[in-house]
């Protein structure tokens, strides 16, 4: 009988859905139409062609840098993002502290990734040929691998490892009005030294599918997120075939963390739902279907949780496929990631950054002391 309640107690504190919350504090704070802002660290990084400033928790200004860039776009790994200008040549590394480094390429822009510690790649295209560019984060050449589209095809996307010494590229072929989809893995370590003069460790083909995301999900873990089917390869210092995931409706959006994949698609069932949510661990197996039923900006993949938000609307579910927390917000909700408790959130709006703190109805208070750690 005691085990039986302690079954139930233990399953109520892990799937208890809150529908209410409280301010625990609030900053005004005036962001800008016209600027992009991407989570970074525990707050935003704010970026626009001219600067970019680091905004904590509390909507507080930590650090702010200039550049110069007609297309700023900008990818975060850990403490590190790298800022490049798409189509320009200037790239940009920074981490919570403010600048680490400053390049100018000699060419123009197309791709860019960061590792968690510092170290980026870049493709870069000129006439004839393209580049991938591995720099540490000191913005020092590492290694330049030349392709060209003839040989090699269109580079799609790449990522880079945590430990920055791997590298994953997606390209695109089209032979004779065909699609083909070819993925390329490198290694700038001892293996891949020992492979072959340009590092390459692995590849692989595919005919009708186009593969525009590729990403390292932990340091020897990669997915390859295609048109239909999501593949995933260990790499440890080669890739091998670790799962396939084949899905019939067109792929609306991914997320992912270091345990997890999800994807967003249209609902095309009974009802009223608009998008369904499927969630997978890495080895392919389905841990959860859910919906959405309203219009989503965002999705952001937390260790324990997705969060969901578009307008006013927030949706959060557990990694064990129960919801969390579903309601409207005070306004449109620009950014929201949790916060180091776990009841605790930072959502930023048009004119203000608020923390909040989730409960189980409109007036009752909770004691956190219990909840999922």
């Amino acid at each position: 009988m005691v085990a039986i309640v302690a079954v139930l107690v233990i399953s109520f504190l892990f799937n208890k859905q809150y529908k209410g919350y409280k301010i625990v504090d609030s900053n005004i704070t005036d962001y800008e139409n016209t600027a992009n802002y991407i989570e970074f660290c525990s707050g935003l990084l704010k970026y626009t062609p001219d600067g970019v400033s680091y905004i904590d928790a509390n909507g507080n200004t930590v650090w702010s840098a200039g550049v110069d860039m007609k297309q700023p776009v900008a990818v975060v790994s850990g403490k590190y993002v790298a800022i490049a200008d798409l189509n320009g040549n200037a790239v940009g590394v920074f981490n919570n502290e403010g600048p680490v480094s400053n390049v100018t390429m000699p060419y123009k822009i197309c791709d860019v990734d960061v590792a968690n510690q510092g170290a980026f790649a870049v493709v870069l295209e000129s006439e004839e040929t393209n580049y991938i560019n591995l720099y540490n984060k000191k913005g020092e050449i590492v290694y330049e691998i030349q392709t060209t589209i003839d040989k090699s095809g269109y580079p799609l996307d790449i990522s880079i490892s945590d430990d920055g010494k791997k590298l994953f590229t997606s390209y695109l072929n089209i032979e004779n009005g065909n699609a083909q989809n070819s993925l390329a893995a490198y290694n700038f370590g001892d293996v891949g030294q020992n492979s072959n003069a340009d590092r390459m460790v692995g590849g692989y083909k595919f005919d009708g599918e186009v593969i525009p995301k590729v990403e390292f999900i932990d340091n020897d873990t990669v997915a390859a997120f295609g048109t239909h089917t999501i593949t995933v390869y260990a790499m440890k210092e080669k890739p091998t075939d670790k799962a396939s995931i084949e899905l019939k409706e067109d792929i609306r959006s991914v997320f992912y963390n270091e345990k997890y994949i999800g994807v967003v698609q249209n609902y095309t069932g009974e009802g009223n739902h608009k998008y369904v949510v499927k969630v997978y661990n890495l080895n392919g197996n389905q841990e959860f279907s859910s919906y959405i039923d309203f219009d989503y900006d965002n999705i952001y993949a937390a260790s324990k949780e997705i969060i969901i938000t578009g307008g006013t609307n927030c949706l959060i579910y557990r990694t064990n496929g129960s919801v969390k927390f579903e309601g409207q917000m005070a306004g449109n909700i620009m950014s929201m990631v949790p916060n180091s408790n776990s009841l605790e959130y930072v959502v930023v709006y048009d004119d203000l950054t608020e923390t909040i703190k989730l409960k189980l109805g409109k007036t009752e208070e909770i004691d956190i002391s219990d909840e999922e750690k």
